[in-house]
């Protein structure tokens, strides 16, 4: 029997698929006046989140996750309006719907809130879906308001085992998770599954606990939130964008805490010292995207080798 595992993981349609996506990208940006750019994909420190599991070379350099920190400092150096499609790279993340290597799509707007972002995601969106679907709805929720509806609960006043309780009732199984952990069991297993389908669902204001590298304010409510938000789509996630914390000193904070023995990025923390413009930033899965609009059951349907024939 001869071996067929030189063959692609898709076929030509998902290819040309593909291609017009870029093609699309490319001409809305251009069209909107926002300048491509070409970042490094080795780099001297790697990404400080304690969830995600960054490759690392024989050489000590690390293949990024996201171009996010060399694109805060092309922002620093005064670059405009920038963006950015290019394979990163996370490591045992392969199965159904991830890849260890995939394509993201990651740009900022200078001087720009959330809600005008958001709305530049929307209409990306639905312009490289257009083809299967005319026009999408869209529904807009604050973190607290989507666990409140999907999850029954009050996110604010729960304490931790009130919150781990729900947690384990959703997982079915006593996981050793903390506050957050537990918080992001609830949104897979409760409140993704339940939003409406066929519909862009914008979720924002998240805890300030989850801010990564997004401003901490005070919510409507009164509680401390991360002013980022994420969009969802028929069951997954397929953007995350902050309005970007500029304040180098508690950038160090937080990456001092988060970097569980890593190196910490001097080069972005100087970047931001010298001066970060106000911006909000997203990055899209464009794997995922094209996984939607082709009705793919798994990512290596739309990938032309995935992990296992790379």
């Amino acid at each position: 029997m001869p071996d067929t595992r030189w063959q692609p993981s898709c076929d030509r349609a998902a290819l040309a698929a593909r291609s017009a996506f870029y093609r699309t990208i490319r001409e809305f940006f251009h069209s909107r006046n926002v300048l491509e750019v070409d970042t490094p994909l080795l780099c001297a420190a790697p990404v400080s989140d304690p969830n995600i599991e960054p490759v690392q070379t024989c050489e000590g350099r690390w293949l990024h996750t996201s171009p996010e920190y060399a694109m805060k400092r092309l922002l620093c150096a005064g670059s405009g309006d920038i963006w950015q499609l290019c394979k990163v790279f996370r490591a045992g993340e392969a199965g159904q719907r991830h890849n260890p290597e995939f394509s993201m799509l990651e740009w900022y707007r200078t001087g720009w809130d959330l809600q005008q972002l958001m709305d530049e995601v929307r209409d990306l969106v639905q312009t490289l879906f257009a083809s299967r679907w005319s026009e999408l709805p869209e529904i807009r929720l604050s973190y607290a308001a989507a666990v409140k509806q999907y999850a029954g609960f009050d996110v604010h006043a729960s304490s931790d085992a009130d919150i781990a309780q729900v947690g384990q009732q959703a997982a079915g199984n006593d996981l050793d998770l903390n506050r957050d952990g537990w918080l992001d069991i609830i949104m897979s297993h409760m409140v993704e599954p339940a939003l409406p389908k066929d519909t862009l669902v914008f979720i924002s204001e998240f805890p300030a606990s989850q801010a990564a590298l997004a401003k901490v304010t005070t919510g409507a409510e009164g509680y401390s939130v991360a002013q980022r938000f994420e969009l969802f789509f028929n069951g997954t996630e397929l953007a995350n964008g902050y309005d970007e914390l500029i304040d180098a000193e508690e950038q160090r904070r937080r990456f001092e805490k988060e970097a569980n023995d890593r190196p910490i990025d001097e080069n972005l923390l100087a970047a931001i010292a010298h001066g970060l413009p106000e911006c909000s930033g997203v990055a899209m899965g464009v794997d995922r995207l094209l996984m939607h609009l082709l009705q793919a059951g798994r990512i290596s349907d739309v990938l032309s080798f995935d992990w296992s024939k790379a």
